[in-house]
């Protein structure tokens, strides 16, 4: 009886925790997960970090892990052995994860994989061998399918076409010309320190958080300001 009653506080004590990312990051560091700095956790709810072995699981800094996420650090194919071998054979291996590492909705970690620095997992992924830094991955089993370097050059051809898109979209679906504060993650196209002040209104903060600096440093715009971004995506 006392044994089902600790069960069950167990149990309440989790669906509390899952109720909020700060919460459940801190039930994990009290059970004995390794977490670091600046850790998002996107709906706390769908999300399933094995604690039967807290301390072969370690998280890095500026991770942000999406709703669907699982990591198992063991599996049950020992009860399987068990029941045809008549023998208790234990499987359990690390699960770690670097620095700044991002994963699409639904991803799995299975036991005994690292995850290197700089890397994100794409939708979906079951993540069976380790991924090495600087990499992208994706797929189940997952596969690096680009190093950092080129997701990155890729992404910033690829950004100027689909933030036309976008501008366009917004004129074809509501009839009017697209507002300065729908660009909210476009705005880098036409914003650099040269005129940043005529769109005090952008969220340059929130958006680029610790790379504020540097970016306020290095960025060069590409289209002169908002009106040249339209005209370049065929609104006049």
């Amino acid at each position: 009886m006392l044994k089902k009653l600790k069960i069950k506080l167990r149990n309440l004590e989790l669906r509390w925790a899952r109720t909020s990312p700060k919460r459940y990051i801190a039930f994990l560091k009290k059970r004995g997960v390794q977490i670091g700095n600046n850790v998002g956790l996107a709906n706390p709810k769908t999300i399933s970090i094995d604690i039967t072995r807290p301390s072969l699981v370690t998280i890095g800094s500026n991770v942000r892990i999406n709703q669907g996420f699982k990591i198992i650090t063991h599996d049950w194919v020992g009860m399987v052995l068990r029941n045809c071998k008549d023998e208790l054979i234990n499987s359990s291996g690390k699960v770690v994860i670097g620095n700044n590492v991002g994963f699409g909705d639904n991803v799995t970690l299975l036991k005994g994989v690292t995850i290197g620095d700089n890397c994100f997992i794409g939708f979906g992924s079951v993540v069976t061998r380790d991924i090495p830094a600087n990499s992208i991955a994706v797929g189940a089993p997952a596969k690096v399918v680009a190093t950092i370097d080129e997701y990155y050059a890729k992404r910033c051809k690829l950004s100027v076409e689909e933030a036309f898109e976008y501008a366009r979209s917004i004129q074809e679906r509501f009839n009017r010309r697209p507002k300065l504060e729908e660009f909210w993650e476009e705005f880098p196209l036409f914003v650099d320190k040269e005129n940043m002040l005529l769109y005090p209104t952008l969220p340059y903060k929130r958006q680029l958080g610790a790379s504020y600096d540097i970016w306020i440093k290095n960025h060069k715009r590409q289209f002169n300001d908002f009106d040249e971004f339209l005209l370049a995506a065929g609104i006049k």
